[in-house]
């Protein structure tokens, strides 16, 4: 099983067009490319929604279908009750979103070691699981 757990703002800068954030593009991309990863079915959906989105969209849905459709090569978690339970334990536990309660249910359910994502503290451990922000060093 894999040791890291991807967040749907990877996935999100990997698909980028903005000038903005072309060197998170590049760092997204290559921790794709390098890291063995598993996601969540939140992840996504919540990529779908974002990616295009109408008015900050970067894909239209046929290419966002496209790129979840690899995606779902890989280890995918469904939402469950178990999981939804183990969020809500995990969103009171750390005063944390119930969003960010899901994912890291999600990555301590399939094995993962590391969640990269941007949206929780760099370098903390929540419940086994260490949070890696891959771009705190871009900004």
């Amino acid at each position: 099983m894999a040791t890291v757990f991807i967040d749907t703002n990877v996935l999100l800068y990997a698909v980028s067009n903005s000038p903005a954030e072309v060197r998170k593009k590049e760092k997204a991309l290559q921790l794709l490319e390098q890291e063995d990863f598993v996601i969540s079915m939140q992840v996504v959906q919540e990529f779908y929604a974002n990616a295009t989105h109408l008015v900050k969209g970067c894909m239209s849905r046929e290419e966002a279908m496209a790129f979840i459709d690899r995606l779902v090569q890989l280890p995918l978690l469904p939402v469950t009750f178990p999981l939804f339970r183990n969020a809500v334990l995990l969103q009171r536990r750390y005063q944390i979103s119930y969003w960010d309660g899901a994912i890291l249910a999600a990555a301590k359910t399939l094995g993962a070691a590391t969640l990269y994502t941007e949206d929780l503290s760099h370098g903390q451990v929540y419940d086994g699981v260490k949070v890696l922000d891959p771009f705190h060093e871009i900004e």
